[in-house]
């Protein structure tokens, strides 16, 4: 087994029409992110860091965009389906962390449950941070959510 790290990287435009999902938690907020899935950054971004770690294809090539099979699939969903590819190789996930980049919402609230839903559903500690771009860039000016993260994962 040997030891392998991968970054992820998302980003969603906001919108009205949709719930607001990060971290698979839903954030009360007039605008939601705008996806063909749920659009949760933070579940985007971990699934990239996990299936890199793991030379896997990237979130586009697992899940296009256009398939009607994923149409609103939650950030659940997706993880869950991720740490089953990463299951069926023998891949053990160690721990990941995610860091949000926006100006709106104010996340610290909703930390824990955040990372309590992700830590339970990867079944590896998951640690979320928050930060702005002190209003600079489309996060700054409130059009969109961005996410990094980071994962360590043991490979065969």
């Amino acid at each position: 087994m040997s030891p392998r790290v991968g970054i992820g990287v998302d980003a969603h435009q906001l919108g009205p029409g949709k719930p607001l999902m990060i971290g698979l938690v839903h954030i009360p907020h007039p605008q939601g992110l705008v996806g063909h899935s749920d659009g949760d950054v933070v579940a985007h971004a971990l699934c990239d860091a996990l299936l890199s770690a793991t030379g896997g294809p990237d979130l586009g090539q697992l899940f296009p965009p256009g398939d009607a099979e994923w149409k609103d699939a939650s950030g659940a969903r997706l993880l869950g389906v991720v740490k089953e590819r990463l299951a069926a190789i023998g891949a053990t996930i160690h721990n990941a962390h995610a860091v949000v980049i926006c100006e709106a919402p104010r996340l610290a609230p909703h930390r824990d449950a955040m990372q309590s839903a992700l830590t339970e559903l990867l079944g590896a500690p998951v640690s979320v941070h928050a930060t702005t771009t002190d209003h600079m860039g489309f996060t700054g000016r409130g059009e969109g959510i961005a996410c990094q993260a980071v994962a360590l994962v043991e490979v065969p």
